[in-house]
């Protein structure tokens, strides 16, 4: 199969929903999976970066329902509500282990946690993406769910791997 098949030269493409259907680059739904397709390679290069067993099947799960968020804004997704609390127990887990926040920070610190800001910036734009398409397209509402939380997650996970690294938070 070849990878280019010169359809979309013309500035649009297809998606497969319950039917296919033909579409501009520029439609709100190709931003939002653009958006998705972004963050999920933001945590591929994140995975690449740590050495640490601990998160890489849940990352590697996020990564997977990232793609079902897409399957659900197109058609269909296995995506559940066992996924949100899945996001929300290791957000705890990881809280449990930190300092309490008392201030704004600043995003950086070592390359896991700065990338780690990286990804959330990212799910907070699908998110607002998201919330956009929802105006004339039916976005399932455990999808906007699991991006809020996902935001929130890696805004945790930055936290522990900069204190997992000694790296002291840098306050605003």
């Amino acid at each position: 199969m070849k990878i280019y098949t010169k359809s979309g030269d013309g500035g649009k493409t297809q998606i497969y929903a319950d039917e296919v259907v033909r579409m501009n680059k520029s439609a709100d739904v190709l931003e939002c999976y653009g958006t998705l397709d972004e963050l999920n390679a933001h945590i591929g290069f994140l995975i690449s970066l740590q050495d640490q067993e601990l998160s890489d099947s849940l990352l590697n799960d996020i990564q997977h329902n990232l793609f079902q968020i897409g399957f659900a804004i197109s058609a269909t997704s296995t995506l559940k509500a066992e996924d949100i609390e899945a996001l929300e127990q290791e957000i705890d887990k990881m809280q449990d282990a930190l300092p309490p926040q008392t201030s704004f920070i600043l995003p950086g610190g070592c390359q896991t946690g700065a990338q780690a800001h990286v990804c959330r910036t990212v799910a907070r734009r699908a998110e607002r993406r998201m919330v956009a398409l929802m105006a004339d397209y039916p976005v399932p509402e455990n999808c906007i769910q699991y991006l809020n939380r996902l935001s929130d997650y890696f805004f945790v996970l930055a936290r522990f791997f900069n204190a997992a690294a000694g790296i002291d938070e840098t306050k605003v």
